[in-house]
């Protein structure tokens, strides 16, 4: 008999603690990839705990058990987990170390998957719990895995493959490239686990993850371009087989551990953020070194090469058709108050599947009515879904996933009837000169996001106000629609990615927002492009800025006029007129009309 509620599994699990004398266990939402988004498979924490969040963790004790999450799960992690099973604690103020030394004892034996935390994580854990006494131990089999009886298989979907004409590169120029890293570092191979990063390496795609176009695989990859592919053999089509060559050595999944230990004497290189603990200590198990050095397709990745702009170019117009026909639909619809957020965001996947090659979404759209658009990370579904009352503010963040790029964008509307209220229009003025410094923006070369951040957030300082976000994330070429290693963020704390240097090729979001509690929320997203700019009487050096990539108009009925420079208002109009030109030839109609309307000069 299946257990059917979470008080049942959490007593499950403290009995299978106490079977493998274990007093805690680390539960974190991963994967054995430290992926964002994981497969039905790898989501422990929501089996057990009924959290539905992307990110967050659990500790789990004889006699006490907390869940963890981070400002944007305050209010979900509420509504979806019972609080008698688990303390509600918030990240980063604690963490579930954190609280597991503070309720550990003497002599206590603490679990942890090493499949699923990075060496870091481990060996810092380690440290923690050895002050107060206890000991971290990584087990043999996920105990969880062992009492979650109707556990979903890993998916058995082919791999695909991402044709050189989409790619831009062969994987063979690819893994020479790694190949010559490995010897300018002195290594013999390095473990490439990320998923984006294997599918980026090998040109292979997947349908494995949710909004992710990704293959569960592992790549060794060695110093003479040679890599071992791991992956469940009911994946591997002729097809693919034929286009990895034979240069590429295709074995079982399950063989990944045993492989990593036949490199006795090895120098090989481990992502410290991707790599999971597991990894390092199979190397070492096997006599081999590994070495902390970030995947070196990570950079490579990012910059994208001429061939993967134009496939991004060409999917944000394919996309930006979908999304105006959309606003139109929902500026018809939403003022007569009979569509909820979820209604909402099912029409715009019609639309986008409707008008271009749609693999996947990007992300589970954010449709965002009212108080709820005041939830950055707001996910609707049957339980929160609320009308979209008319006179009030409604966000949509969305993208999908095309062969030739990942789009995301936010538009914030205004839904009829009435006028927004004088703070609205000033808060979504103020945000909208910050998307607008960003897209303007010009920068020597060696400029980092967190150098650019502040540009963003400016009008909204000079009113007092702040948002809790990043302002822009890397976006990958029909990967993933958070790519690394560039950010614009605030730099203070350990924010991965503030401090990498912008380089052309480089995709970025612009996303700056303004979120008033349990009213509205405002957000303007649109990806743009890191380019080299030519300065007339520059100083010697490279200069760059951005070019846009995203074709949506902007709801000019939320915008204040008045607060707008001279300069801002030639930009707004200069932008809807491009996408006027570019979108115009594909529409007719009502919608034509429409986009015509939108895109007038301010």
């Amino acid at each position: 008999m299946l257990m059917q509620t979470h008080e049942a599994r959490l007593t499950a699990l403290r009995e299978e603690l106490k079977k493998r004398a274990l007093d805690g266990f680390v539960i974190p939402i991963s994967d054995e990839h430290m992926s964002e988004y994981v497969g039905e498979y790898a989501q422990r924490l929501g089996w057990l705990t009924g959290f539905g969040g992307s990110a967050g963790s659990a500790a789990v004790m004889a006699d006490r058990a907390a869940i963890f999450v981070d400002g944007r799960y305050t209010v979900q992690v509420r509504d979806q987990v019972e609080e008698r099973l688990f303390e509600y604690q918030s990240v980063p103020a604690t963490s579930p170390v954190k609280w597991l030394a503070a309720n550990a004892r003497q002599g206590m034996k603490i679990g942890y998957d090493s499949w699923l935390h990075s060496r870091g994580w481990a060996k810092k854990a380690e440290r923690m719990l050895a002050d107060v006494g206890a000991e971290l131990v990584p087990v043999d089999g996920n105990p969880l895995d062992a009492v979650w009886q109707d556990r979903p298989e890993p998916s058995a979907a082919v791999a695909t493959i991402q044709t050189d004409d989409l790619a831009g590169r062969s994987s063979a120029d690819k893994r020479g490239e790694v190949a010559q890293w490995l010897k300018d570092k002195k290594l013999d191979a390095a473990v490439i686990s990320a998923l984006d990063s294997v599918a980026w390496l090998l040109n292979m795609r997947g349908t494995d993850v949710s909004h992710t176009p990704v293959a569960l695989s592992y790549v060794v990859a060695h110093e003479d371009g040679t890599a071992d592919l791991f992956i469940a053999g009911e994946k591997v089509t002729p097809e693919l087989r034929q286009h990895l060559g034979n240069a590429v050595t295709i074995r079982e999944r399950d063989e990944f551990e045993g492989a990593l230990k036949e490199l006795s004497g090895k120098r090989v290189a481990v992502d410290p953020e991707y790599g999971v603990a597991a990894i390092s200590l199979a190397l070492e198990q096997g006599g081999a070194t590994p070495v902390s050095e970030r995947d070196p397709t990570i950079l490579a990745k990012a910059v994208k090469n001429p061939v993967e702009v134009q496939g991004h170019r060409d999917a944000q117009a394919i996309d930006g058709v979908a999304v105006c026909k959309y606003l139109h639909w929902l500026g018809q619809e939403a003022p007569k108050g009979t569509i909820d957020e979820l209604t909402a965001a099912a029409k715009l996947l019609e639309f986008r599947q409707q008008y271009g090659d749609l693999r996947d979404t990007s992300f589970d759209t954010i449709s965002a009515a009212a108080g709820h658009a005041a939830l950055p990370h707001y996910k609707v579904d049957d339980d929160t879904n609320i009308p979209i009352p008319p006179s009030s503010i409604y966000l949509c963040d969305s993208g999908g996933q095309y062969p030739a790029g990942t789009t995301d964008i936010t538009r914030t509307i205004w839904v009829g009837p009435g006028e927004p209220t004088a703070e609205m229009k000033d808060r979504f003025t103020r945000v909208l000169k910050g998307h607008i410094a960003i897209a303007m923006a010009t920068f020597p070369a060696g400029t980092n996001g967190g150098q650019l951040d502040s540009l963003a957030r400016q009008f909204l300082w000079q009113a007092g106000t702040d948002y809790a976000h990043g302002t822009g994330h890397g976006v990958g070429s029909f990967l993933s629609v958070h790519e690394g290693p560039q950010r614009i963020a605030k730099t203070s704390g350990a924010q991965s990615g503030t401090m990498e240097a912008l380089l052309p090729g480089m995709i970025l979001s612009n996303e700056p927002g303004y979120y008033k509690a349990g009213e509205f929320g405002i957000r303007i997203e649109n990806l743009v492009l890191t380019e080299v700019r030519d300065i007339a009487g520059a100083d010697a050096g490279e200069w760059y800025g951005f070019e846009n990539l995203t074709w949506v108009p902007i709801d000019r009925t939320l915008i204040e006029p008045a607060l707008l420079s001279n300069e801002e208002r030639d930009w707004l109009d200069a932008y809807h007129a491009e996408m006027r030109a570019l979108l115009a030839p594909q529409m007719n109609g009502e919608v034509l009309a429409w986009l015509e309307e939108q895109t007038r000069p301010l």
